[in-house]
């Protein structure tokens, strides 16, 4: 009798671990799954913005065709809208389940699936559907349907997959559609200067008004863009600097102080790591986006400066004052801009980055100079989580062991 009442014990320990330790599979959150590709952040940061990744959260039975940052650069060059650009992403979300296996088997070599694009009713006759075909030799093809059945872009792999509920695929590039994207934008009425002149920014608005590099963040106002103006009493300081660089140089100083993309102050503080800029070129001219707190900062080899005023915040379009110049490391030999090194301090290691012009980067990896790399918040945040899943696993454990005990003693 008692072995019988430590079989039921165990057997009801067992089935309350089960049943507390079950992940649930009714929901999904898109944007967080493709946190942990890197090589995904600007199709990422789009889903975001957009706000297409809630509407895609919303669904099921649907597959994702992501493009890497490369890929996405080549959109953001046509300076889409935002309205745009979520049209294009729409295009790209399928309303099936497609993983790599259910891919290689299409039935009769191809299928046809409408997307979120066809949803919207914006789509006209066939174009918001997608031909999805079986090429042989493990290579699939995707056209639009409206393409002439002409391959657009082939499957690349599977990124992420919650059967089946949502599958994320990699393709190789995006999908064309002259109705998805919107007609070019008229030039903006939106006037960057004025708007830094009248709070606080007057001396970084006149200095950028009188350079080439006006153009560019005028180009980028539709499509995204975020400013970090040097307040008028840190720029006037800096000039006889700027003064003593070539043009190229001062362009790219300028261009320096701002990034391709919209960006909250909210969205500043949680998404922390190396972040190109209108500058970036290659692997030059990105600075690191780091919270201190309630604080964002702004770092590179040379300085760190805080934000400490919103100037504009409304999307595409974001303006904030920062406390000091900022100062990329690229001009460091120039115009004495370089501060003199620490007593004893490292010389920087080169960094290493696959990043290209008009995309936020994949983050720093293991190889890349820690000078670089963000003072040991994100590494104290996951230190931090590990530790809630190990107190939360010992509360559970021992929860269970409870129960057991409390069987036996039956």
């Amino acid at each position: 009798m008692q072995l019988c009442r430590g079989v039921s014990a165990a057997s009801a320990v067992l089935f309350l671990a089960v049943l507390l330790l079950s992940p649930t599979t009714d929901a999904f959150n898109v944007t967080l799954m493709l946190d942990k590709h890197p090589e995904f952040s600007t199709f990422n940061h789009y889903l975001s913005v957009t706000q297409l990744a809630p509407e895609i959260n919303r669904r099921r039975t649907i597959t994702v065709c992501a493009v890497d940052n490369p890929g996405m650069a080549d959109l953001l060059a046509k300076h889409l809208t935002l309205g745009g650009i979520k049209n294009v992403l729409s295009y790209h979300v399928l309303l099936d389940y497609f993983d790599a296996k259910k891919l290689h088997q299409i039935t009769d070599g191809s299928a046809l699936a409408a997307t979120m694009y066809q949803a919207t009713g914006f789509a006209t006759g066939s174009s918001g559907f997608i031909n999805i075909t079986d090429l042989g030799r493990g290579k699939v093809g995707f056209s639009p349907e409206d393409n002439g059945g002409n391959i657009s872009a082939t499957f690349v792999k599977s990124v992420e997959a919650q059967p089946y509920d949502i599958s994320i695929i990699q393709i190789s590039n995006l999908l064309p559609s002259s109705e998805a994207e919107a007609p070019a934008p008229a030039p903006s009425v939106v006037n960057i200067t004025k708007l830094m002149s009248a709070h606080g920014c007057k001396v970084f608005a006149d200095t950028l008004s009188s350079n080439p590099a006006e153009t560019t963040f005028e180009d980028n106002i539709n499509s995204g863009l975020t400013i970090f103006c040097p307040g008028d009493e840190a720029m006037k300081a800096f000039l006889p600097k700027y003064k003593n660089l070539t043009a190229a140089d001062q362009q790219s100083l300028l261009e320096y102080h701002g990034m391709p993309i919209y960006d909250s102050l909210p969205g500043l503080r949680s998404s922390n790591g190396l972040t190109s800029t209108l500058a970036t070129v290659g692997n030059t001219f990105f600075f690191t986006v780091q919270n201190d707190g309630t604080d964002v900062t702004i770092k590179t080899k040379l300085v760190t400066a805080t934000i400490v005023n919103t100037l504009v915040d409304n999307p595409p379009l974001a303006i904030f004052e920062v406390n000091k110049v900022l100062v990329p490391p690229e001009l460091s030999k120039l115009g004495g801009l370089a501060p003199a090194p620490a007593p004893g301090s490292a010389a920087d290691s080169p960094k290493s980055s696959k990043s290209k012009h008009k995309y936020p980067p994949a983050p720093p990896g293991p190889s890349d100079s820690p000078a670089d790399a963000p003072d040991g918040d994100v590494a104290d945040q996951n230190s931090n989580g590990a530790e809630v899943v190990g107190i939360g696993g010992g509360i559970l454990a021992a929860s269970i062991l409870t129960v057991w005990s409390t069987f036996l003693l039956l």
